[in-house]
C-alpha cells in the first residue's frame, strides 16, 4: 500500500507527477467546520473537493472535519473513492459537551481493501478497534488534530493485539503501527510519503471452563 500523509484542505493539494499513492491521508481538521446545508445547496465544496481528488489519483482520501447538521457538532471523517462519496463516519463517543455523538461505525469495502475508520477520541477506546476488526477491516486508519507520546504506545497495542496495521495521520504526523507491535513508519514531516505491506496475523485462542459437557 502507499500511502501519501498529507496537510491542508484537498482542493490545495498539488499531486507531483510519477508519485501514485492508493491511500491519501489527512488529518482531523478542528477548526474546519462543514455545514451540511451549504454543501447541499452548493455553497461549499468540502465533500466534493475531497471526491474530485480521489478521482484525480485513482486513491481512497479520508479527510476529517467538524461537521454540522443544523447546529448538531460532530467529528467526522469523510471517505471517498473514484470520485465518490463513500461515507461519513462520526465519532461514536464524546468526551467534551461541544460535540454529539455519532449512531454506529463503519467498514468501507475500497478496491485497496476495507478500510475501519476511528475519529479522534475514539482511539481511546478499545471496543471500537475490537469491532472494527470483528467486522473485517484490513486496515484501521486513524484521523486526529495533534499527535501526543501517548498515541504511540496505544497504536502499538492495537496493531499487535488486534493483529491489523493501524494508520494514524494527524498536524505534522504520519505514523503506521505494524502487527508485530513496532512502528512501521513514522514521520513528523508533511507532505510524507510510505509504502507499507503486511500480512494478517490471526491466532487461535483456546479456553477450558469447568463444569461444561457436550
Amino acid at each position: 500500500m502507499q500511502i501519501e500523509f498529507l496537510s491542508g484542505l484537498p482542493n490545495e493539494i498539488q499531486q507531483e507527477k510519477g508519485n501514485a499513492p492508493e491511500l491519501l491521508l489527512f488529518p482531523f481538521m478542528a477548526s474546519t467546520r462543514v455545514r451540511y446545508e451549504q454543501e447541499l445547496k452548493g455553497e461549499t465544496h468540502y465533500f466534493e473537493n475531497l471526491a474530485l481528488l480521489s478521482k484525480k489519483t485513482n486513491a481512497v482520501a479520508i479527510c476529517g472535519y467538524i461537521t454540522d447538521n443544523h447546529g448538531h457538532l460532530r467529528k467526522s471523517a469523510v471517505v471517498a473513492e473514484k470520485g465518490k462519496l463513500l461515507g461519513i463516519s462520526d465519532t461514536v463517543h464524546s468526551m467534551d459537551s461541544e460535540v454529539s455523538v455519532g449512531a454506529s461505525l463503519r467498514v468501507y469495502d475500497t478496491t485497496k481493501g476495507r478500510l475501519g475508520v476511528v475519529v479522534a477520541e475514539d482511539l481511546y477506546f478499545p471496543e471500537v478497534i475490537q469491532h472494527l476488526v470483528s467486522c473485517g477491516s484490513d486496515w484501521i486508519i486513524c484521523l486526529f488534530s495533534k499527535m501526543e507520546h501517548i498515541h504511540t504506545a496505544i497504536l502499538r497495542a492495537y496493531a499487535y493485539c488486534y493483529g491489523v496495521p493501524l494508520v494514524m495521520c494527524a498536524q505534522n504526523y504520519g505514523m503506521i503501527a505494524d502487527p508485530s507491535g513496532s512502528i512501521a513508519f513514522g514521520s513528523p514531516s508533511k507532505p510524507a510519503t510510505c509504502s507499507y505491506i503486511y500480512q494478517s496475523e490471526y491466532r487461535l485462542v483456546q479456553t477450558r471452563k469447568r463444569g461444561m459437557r457436550l
